[in-house]
């Protein structure tokens, strides 16, 4: 692992509630006193703004270094696909995820249509 990425051992949650409370309760929960790393995962509901969402997933992939994975859940990635999409950098790895109520569709997937782009599917 490089030396700018050996920092990177959190993994970060953007996701429903139900998913972010399966996540704490797994263990992936982090708050810190740090200006700038408050804390690794953000609660989205009907209130969310889509602003806020994209703020928050600009500061786990660009600003924040000690972050390995950003879970996501593809309903919310659905609302900032533009941000997904355009991510290219190896880490974070950004994995979208299903919710209970919204199922996984292989057909957004940020991830495996580059994957079928790659083996010219």
């Amino acid at each position: 692992m490089s030396e700018a990425n050996k920092n990177r051992t959190l993994i970060a949650v953007i996701g429903d509630e139900d998913t972010i409370t399966g996540m704490l309760l797994a263990g992936i929960g982090q708050i810190s006193s740090e200006v700038g790393k408050e804390k690794n995962f953000l609660v989205v509901d009907a209130k969310t703004k889509d602003e806020d969402i994209e703020e928050t997933f600009v500061t786990y992939t660009e600003k924040r270094d000690d972050i390995a994975i950003l879970l996501i859940n593809q309903h919310v990635a659905d609302k900032i696909r533009f941000r997904v999409d355009t991510f290219t950098q190896a880490f974070p790895a950004i994995l979208e995820i299903p919710s209970k109520e919204h199922p996984y569709d292989p057909e957004k997937d940020s991830v495996l249509r580059r994957v079928r782009r790659l083996f010219g599917e």
